[in-house]
């Protein structure tokens, strides 16, 4: 879109991805994508921060044709969506040096051919001046690598967060002005990018939170100008605490499972527990991911495949472990038709859920009253923990 003055000197220049809905061939963008570059203009320098994907290159590069001059070229994160177009940037000024920080050094090299001798590093805290405007930049390592950076503009009160605070949304808006959309937006970014690593964000929180800005300009998604909504957010999402909820993924090939499931859901309802289910045959991955944020529990319903869990099943539990959401109970349910060593197959799958098992129910074929009472037993199993324990909240939100 066309370069848009968020303040005096400062442009926003957004490359809408409209149409996007697959980010790292792994992710689903059901709202598209932006990719937000920042060009600050001083009175005696001029600054982007960062460019934007190179299938949208010339949304950027027509945008600085009226640019006569750029004399830095800010990387804060070196993933291609955000530093793809620095080297044609740095084509078009050729005087223009690049601002990382020093991990960041290696991989623009490597995944750009960056010529060393065109970067200058930075050091956390250290600023640069553009004469009546300084950009401070603040490290802020794996959000959510770990080489990145935000950068500070003291004079305007704006802090320039990258993927810190992100959410993946194609929108013709420059802020926030659908609070209940952007929130489910940020927090499916935070469940499929930041929250394996939300123990140091707690700490990066802190940092930024300590800086002096009224407006928050991330590299995804509309700016936010009451910066606490988010910020708040993010300090809910990272926080000990969890909801009186459980994430429920299954398949069912032949209706053994679902019935097991359905039953379940009803029990767990009746006790006041918050169920959300997922057929993994047709489910969006990133709503699982968003209920992994909060959630207390997660019970996998499987059938099974040749002795093992379902596919779609082993690609939800693998993605589970990778995104280290703050469970703290688990259970595992589902039937087979002669043989099952899915129970085995999935715990080995979760090394890095740290949980206790609450049950484990594997049927022989279709489910009988012994299998209902079992699992009114695993109900009574998560309901009785959740109660018991102090960092399981209810839902407020």
């Amino acid at each position: 879109m066309y370069a848009r003055e968020i303040r005096p000197g400062v442009r926003l220049i957004a490359s809408v991805h409209w149409e996007r809905r697959l980010f790292d061939a792994l992710i689903p963008l059901p709202d598209g994508t932006s990719y937000n570059a920042y060009l600050v203009e001083g009175s005696t320098a001029t600054a982007l921060v960062d460019t934007t994907d190179p299938e949208l290159r010339g949304t950027l590069l027509d945008e600085l044709d009226s640019v006569s001059s750029i004399d830095y070229v800010v990387s804060l994160h070196s993933e291609q969506d955000h530093s793809g177009v620095i080297p044609d940037v740095l084509a078009e000024y050729p005087k223009s040096k690049v601002i990382c920080s020093k991990k960041a050094q290696e991989l623009l090299m490597t995944q750009l051919h960056v010529p060393e001798d065109r970067i200058r590093v930075v050091d956390d805290g250290e600023s640069i001046s553009l004469g009546d405007k300084t950009l401070t930049f603040v490290s802020t390592p794996w959000v959510h690598w770990p080489e990145t950076m935000v950068a500070h503009l003291p004079e305007s009160k704006i802090l320039f967060s990258c993927d810190f605070f992100g959410s993946h949304l194609a929108t013709t808006d420059v802020y926030v002005t659908d609070k209940p959309r952007v929130y489910e937006a940020a927090k499916r970014y935070f469940a499929e990018i930041m929250m394996p690593f939300r123990n140091v964000i707690k700490g990066n929180l802190d940092k930024v939170a300590a800086l002096d800005f009224e407006l928050i300009a991330p590299s995804h998604g509309p700016l936010y100008d009451d910066p606490a909504f988010i910020v708040d957010a993010y300090r809910d999402w990272v926080s000990p605490q969890m909801k009186n909820e459980v994430v429920l993924p299954y398949v069912s090939m032949h209706g053994s499972t679902h019935q097991m499931v359905t039953y379940l859901i009803d029990e767990l309802s009746r006790r006041g527990v918050t169920v959300n289910a997922f057929d993994l045959a047709v489910t969006d991955i990133g709503k699982l991911a968003i209920a992994l944020v909060d959630a207390a529990t997660i019970i996998v319903g499987t059938p099974t495949v040749q002795f093992g869990p379902h596919p779609s099943v082993v690609y939800a539990t693998y993605l589970a472990n990778l995104l280290r959401p703050k469970l703290k109970y688990a259970a595992i349910i589902g039937s087979y038709g002669w043989q099952s060593k899915a129970v085995d197959q999935i715990a080995a799958m979760i090394p890095n859920l740290k949980v206790d098992v609450l049950g484990t129910i594997m049927q022989k074929g279709l489910p009988t009253d012994e299998t209902f009472a079992e699992l009114d037993q695993l109900a009574d199993a998560v309901a009785a923990a959740h109660a018991a324990d102090e960092t399981v909240v209810a839902d407020t939100q």
